[in-house]
Order: C-alpha cells, then structure tokens, then sequence
C-alpha cells in the first residue's frame, strides 16, 4: 500500500542513544520514506517549507507546512511519506525512547551543553 516511487528520502542520523533517536531527512521531490511504523512517539520539525503527503494505508493527505512548523504523532501508526512539494525539502525527526529519561531536577539555567564545536 505504499506510494509507488523509486526516490528514496536520505536519512541521516544525527543521534541514537537510550533516550531518543533524532534523524534528519531530506527529500527530492517526489521521494518516499518507504512504508513503515515508529516503535516510540515523534516529534517532526519542518526545516523547509513544504507539502508533506501520507499514505495511511487507506487514504493520502496533503500538509502543507511552513519551515519551522512541528507536529507530533504516537507510535504504531503505519504509514508512507512523500515530498509533495515541487522542491526539495527536509525536516527532523525526534523520537522519544523514553520519556521518563528526559525529566530533570537541575536547577533553572542548567541546560544541557551543546556539542562539542557548537
């Protein structure tokens, strides 16, 4: 039931640990993800303006979404996504293992340090 595309969206994964997987992708127009479902609840953040289109299995939808824009979906839900979009485009996708894991009891002002070079 997935989109019919030899365009393969370019996943690049940027972190992977206990807690969360965060992969950026970047799409050709027309590309596809490929069918397939999250094992944890994500977070998307559109990097570039753009119409993503969702294959549910049943039925496809359009989102046009402005770069910036998030959205967030729960795990186990099937689905295929293409760049409907006449351009290229990219979000983040934020993967959360375990929630639980990213409660702190720092004090205000204590965030986490940025990488190295940042």
């Amino acid at each position: 039931m997935a989109f019919a595309c030899t365009i393969p969206a370019v996943a690049t994964l940027q972190q992977d640990d206990a807690t969360v997987r965060i992969t950026r992708w970047d799409f050709a127009p027309g590309a596809v993800t490929g069918w397939h479902e999250h094992g944890w609840p994500y977070f998307v953040v559109m990097l570039v303006a753009g119409t993503l289109r969702v294959h549910d299995g049943d039925r496809v939808t359009d989102s046009a979404l402005e770069a910036g824009q998030a959205y967030t979906r729960p795990a186990g839900i099937r689905h295929d996504v293409m760049n409907g979009s006449d351009h290229p485009i990219a979000f983040v996708e934020i993967e959360v293992k375990r929630p639980e894991a990213l409660v702190t009891t720092a004090e205000p002002g204590d965030g986490p340090s940025p990488p190295a070079g940042s």
